[in-house]
């Protein structure tokens, strides 16, 4: 679950409208190449991270939408940068997009998930474990 960077984490948006901070490990440091992270960012793939949902804290609340049946994501009501991910059946984490980060050099990617729905024109990074759906399936 957990890896070894143990840090504050600190992020937000745009425009400084919302931020964040979370204490603890993150785990699940990933690229997701989804269609439905794809379309609710309008990027060709999106970073991830993973932290205890009761150790992030909102400056301001996100703007939250159900993007599919089992999730919803979070983001800035003001410039509409994407923020975070709630997955229904995990209610105890939550995903903070690795590019709203203060630092996003701190914590590189560790694998990327459903490969098989990248864009053809997008190149996975060298190196990284690359699985063809959700880790695990």
């Amino acid at each position: 679950m957990s890896t070894t960077i143990s840090a504050r984490i600190s992020g937000g948006c745009r425009c400084g409208a919302v931020r964040y901070e979370a204490e603890g490990a993150p785990w699940n440091l990933t690229v997701c190449h989804c269609q439905d992270c794809r379309g609710a960012t309008g990027a060709p793939m999106v970073g991830w991270l993973t932290v205890r949902r009761d150790a992030c804290r909102f400056t301001a609340e996100p703007a939250w939408f159900r993007s599919s049946p089992r999730a919803e994501r979070g983001f800035c009501p003001s410039c509409g940068t994407p923020l975070a991910y709630r997955a229904d059946a995990l209610p105890d984490e939550i995903d903070l997009t690795m590019a709203s980060l203060d630092d996003p050099e701190r914590f590189p990617p560790r694998d990327q998930v459903w490969v098989s729905r990248r864009l053809s024109w997008v190149a996975l990074a060298p190196g990284l474990p690359a699985h063809p759906r959700a880790r695990g399936s």
